[in-house]
């Protein structure tokens, strides 16, 4: 959320809106959570309250399904839920990046797409699907082999 900014400030959080709406389109059944969503005003969060949020957020990341991170500059706090998700959790990562060549991008993401345009075109093909299914069978049984 605030990237690279060295002031309290935000970047431009609209595509939270478009990525919500994709998921909802293209996977109905899917529960979303967004950390903006119940935490608007998080950039004014006292320290105790910041770090309780903090570090629920990163703990979630380990039991949800997929974290679909969007990272459109290096980000530090999306970079460590990505890591929480790949290391700790079952979570597929899928993240939205023109930073290929960034290691956490690169290291921690089971997919990543240049665009949403490039997220949509896998989701509306089954694509996208098709690779969290089987990102999360090998995760939830790390015994069993999958193509």
């Amino acid at each position: 959320m605030q990237g690279s900014h060295r002031g309290a400030e935000l970047h431009d959080q609209q595509y939270r809106e478009q990525l919500a709406a994709l998921l909802a389109q293209y996977w109905p059944h899917a529960e979303i959570y967004d950390p903006l969503a119940d935490h608007q005003n998080s950039i004014d969060y006292d320290a105790d309250r910041g770090k309780r949020v903090f570090f629920h957020h990163n703990r979630l990341c380990r039991e949800v399904d997929l974290v679909l991170a969007f990272v459109p500059e290096a980000s530090m706090g999306t970079a460590i839920e990505m890591w929480e998700a790949h290391e700790h959790g079952r979570a597929a990562v899928v993240t939205v990046s023109l930073l290929v060549h960034n290691w956490a991008v690169r290291f921690l993401s089971h997919e990543v797409y240049p665009d949403i345009e490039s997220l949509e075109s896998a989701l509306a093909s089954g694509q996208l699907q098709r690779r969290i299914a089987e990102v999360l069978a090998e995760r939830n049984n790390p015994t069993a082999t999958t193509k």
